[in-house]
């Protein structure tokens, strides 16, 4: 009698370490990601794909990261057409698969401690290609789960995004080695050692500089944020219209009445016809005169053949004295003109720059502002309720990069002011009318000289040219070290 052949090895084990993996990344790459979170998320899918087989790897990887991006799905599905939003979650998806697959396949084939930097290195690399060339940038980077955590978020000053991306890719590696190699690893104390020192180095670096921050010095500026979330456009109800303008007005004279001397509105608080925004553009002069406070305000003009979404700067005598355009479109706003200047004022006795809500997603926009000198950012903005953490997150992350203060209200979001190095100063939600505001009193001395200001990202494009050079390696013909010949080749 013929003996049955074995049975298959079972996938039901597998598909179960995959849903799990990919469960885990949710609390790290969710709209409101947990910080310590984001330094052990991806340990379990790197170590689902360090121990499977190379084609198995990838589809479990593939899957894990499927279920990990699309936690985010139902926000997206607010912003574009669902075909969008199932290529945008196609291409995240793939992200994961290429960062882990590649560094998988260094680990398998060399099985040596250099192998902890793959990860990182790639992760790092391909966010600051992402930063640089698509429209979005690298939102959702997992260095922004770290704006919570004060001491970690301070590195930004001397090594951007990408040194506190790398550091907090690092440790997943190093604890997906150990956990799958354990001592096998050839000299794998020198991994653990490694991750030991730029860790504690940068937790130490970034206590201290909190530690001994300086005490604020220059003139004490109290600023008024005010947010209604209804906006106002053409085809708005004469009757709603009013209700809206008079709540701002009334808002921002109870505001001056209590001392402030900046007030900030949200973006788009109306999106008109040049006719109708020319006459808003008078009100808000004439308040800002009858106030006498410095007052920004976010406005839409529809414009032929592409709108403008602007910001409108008054000085306290009523005259216009600013008018910046937005650089950076969210998709929802895509069909608008794109902006290409700065604005830097005197607000208040201190070099003020004006940018509008996304522009401050990007650190490139923030550093030209920190290489302006500028001690404070204005930013009026708009966000989408569920992502108004991340948002007011990543704007705060440009003021420790480069050293200001950031004011920002918004819409649908937060009413924030945060300091040079991240510290929240205020924090208010936003609300329907009649709204809400919030009234802070901060010092705005100089801006605080950073070394990203001066330098900027080099070390994202250092990890650039190393992941380029890892992925070439990692082509290379060898087969795995004998002694651990229990894991899988590549």
């Amino acid at each position: 009698m013929r003996p049955s052949p074995p049975a298959p090895p079972s996938l039901l084990l597998p598909l179960a370490a995959a849903l799990l993996a990919g469960l885990a990344l949710w609390p790290a790459v969710g709209l409101h990601p947990l910080w310590w979170w984001a330094w052990l998320a991806p340990v379990p899918l790197l170590c689902l794909a360090y121990g499977a087989g190379t084609h198995q790897a990838r589809g479990l990887t593939m899957l894990a990261a499927g279920i990990g991006v699309s936690v985010n799905a139902p926000y997206f599905a607010l912003l574009m057409p669902l075909p969008a939003v199932g290529l945008t979650l196609v291409a995240q998806t793939l992200a994961w698969v290429f960062v882990v697959g590649a560094s998988r396949r260094l680990v398998v084939r060399y099985q040596a401690w250099w192998t902890v930097l793959a990860y990182p290195v790639l992760w790092t690399g391909l966010d600051t290609l992402e930063a640089a060339v698509l429209p979005d940038g690298n939102w959702g980077s997992l260095a922004y789960a770290q704006v919570a955590f004060l001491p970690a978020l301070q590195l930004t000053s001397v090594l951007g995004v990408a040194g506190l991306l790398f550091v907090v890719a690092l440790v997943p590696a190093t604890l997906a080695l150990a956990l799958t190699y354990g001592r096998q690893l050839r000299q794998g104390w020198r991994a653990y050692l490694l991750t030991g020192l730029v860790t504690g180095g940068t937790l130490a670096y970034g206590t201290s500089r909190l530690q001994n921050a300086p005490a604020p010095s220059g003139p004490a500026t109290t600023f008024g944020l005010v947010a209604i979330d209804e906006g106002i456009s053409a085809r708005t109800p004469a009757v709603t219209r009013a209700t809206i303008e008079q709540q701002y007005a009334r808002h921002v004279a109870a505001l001056a009445a209590q001392g402030a001397q900046v007030i900030v509105l949200p973006e788009k608080i109306a999106s008109l016809p040049p006719a109708q925004a020319l006459a808003l553009q008078r009100q808000l002069s004439h308040l800002a005169a009858r106030q006498h406070v410095w007052l920004a305000s976010g406005v839409v003009e529809e414009t032929a053949p592409a709108g403008r979404n602007l910001l409108w700067l008054f000085a306290p005598t009523g005259a216009r004295v600013a008018t910046y355009q937005k650089h950076y479109l969210a998709p929802p706003e895509r069909g608008l003109a794109v902006g290409q200047a700065y604005q830097v004022r005197q607000v208040a006795g201190a070099t003020t720059g004006l940018a509008i809500c996304k522009d401050m997603h990007f650190a490139a926009l923030g550093r030209a502002y920190g290489q302006r000198q500028v001690a404070a950012m204005l930013v009026p903005a708009w966000d989408f309720g569920a992502d108004r953490y991340l948002a007011a997150g990543m704007t705060a992350v440009r003021g420790v990069e480069n050293g200001y203060l950031v004011v920002r209200a918004s819409r649908d979001g937060l009413l924030t002011v945060s300091d040079a190095y991240g510290r929240c100063l205020g924090e208010q939600v936003s609300a329907p009318l009649p709204g809400r505001t919030l009234l802070v009193r901060a010092r705005v001395g100089p801006p605080l000289a950073t070394a990203y200001t001066h330098l900027g990202n080099g070390l994202g494009w250092l990890c650039v040219a190393g992941g380029v050079g890892l992925l070439l390696l990692g082509r290379r013909a060898r087969r795995p070290v004998p002694s651990i010949g229990s894991q899988p080749a590549d």
